[in-house]
């Protein structure tokens, strides 16, 4: 949508110890519905790309801190997240863990799967949370489609030298990460009433991230929604999330299915 903020920005100091202050200043400020997120801008490089891992099995009273701590000896760990449900309030038992590197990422997945944590009753699964036009893996397609809620972005304290929302991972800039393409990723929404409208689709993704474009697809004849429609998101980990939270979601009478677009889905 023309016009419409994309969610992130940049701010350049001539001193270091002025980003520092703003940063410490605010980094988790609450600004109306939002809590902003602020930190040095990541710069692009190969060996930072891919490095954001799924994992599944964790223990329900599993918190983030407590699955940094597993994570943590195999690198430095920029964000962590792990799904709640919305009903209850209580873990899923899966997360997101994003490494500085993706070697670090690599040596978590060599290492952790097949332990069992404290407090699990089956060994943890660890998989990289690959974007959606590689083969390899496919973690989301496992997600749980009973997960209704992410849990809130987790930043390790003094560790904002490098940026959640990574340069490599911003449409247009060079470098992209993950093989976001320049319009941001698309997501396909399927079941939707007759009745919906793009405010419906809004309302849905909005709280995720970062959304540039919703669309209903409509009849010609009566101008009803046919049944599906499509959300453009600029941040891939936020896209995930929202087609993890949102996949088996009952809006109204109707379960939702909700998954990125592919070639085959109508455009």
């Amino acid at each position: 949508v023309p016009g419409q903020s994309l969610g992130y920005g940049f701010v350049n100091y001539v001193e270091a110890g002025d980003a520092d202050k703003a940063i410490s200043t605010l980094n988790g400020l609450k600004l109306q519905t939002k809590t902003i997120k602020v930190s040095y801008a990541r710069p692009s490089s190969a060996s930072i790309r891919d490095a954001n891992l799924y994992v599944s099995g964790l223990p329900k009273a599993m918190g983030q801190k407590e699955m940094e701590q597993l994570f943590s000896q195999y690198g430095r760990i920029i964000t962590s997240r792990i799904l709640i449900d919305q009903v209850t309030g209580v873990s899923r038992g899966v997360g997101f863990i994003r490494f500085d590197k993706r070697v670090e990422a690599e040596e978590a997945v060599r290492g952790l799967p097949g332990q069992k944590p404290l407090g699990a009753t089956e060994p943890i699964t660890v998989k990289f949370a690959n974007s959606p036009g590689q083969k390899s893996g496919g973690a989301l397609l496992s997600l749980c489609p009973s997960a209704r809620r992410y849990g809130a972005l987790h930043h390790p304290p003094q560790r904002f030298r490098f940026s959640p929302l990574a340069i490599e991972a911003v449409p247009g800039l060079a470098g992209v990460g993950l093989g976001a393409p320049a319009a941001g990723w698309c997501i396909f929404v399927y079941n939707l009433a007759p009745e919906a409208d793009e405010s419906v689709l809004w309302q849905l993704f909005g709280p995720f991230g970062a959304v540039t474009n919703v669309k209903v697809i409509r009849d010609f004849a009566t101008n009803k929604c046919k049944g599906f429609g499509f959300v453009t998101m600029t941040n891939y980990e936020e896209a995930a999330m929202a087609i993890a939270s949102l996949n088996g979601y009952r809006l109204g009478d109707r379960v939702l299915q909700v998954s990125f677009k592919t070639s085959k889905q109508h455009k």
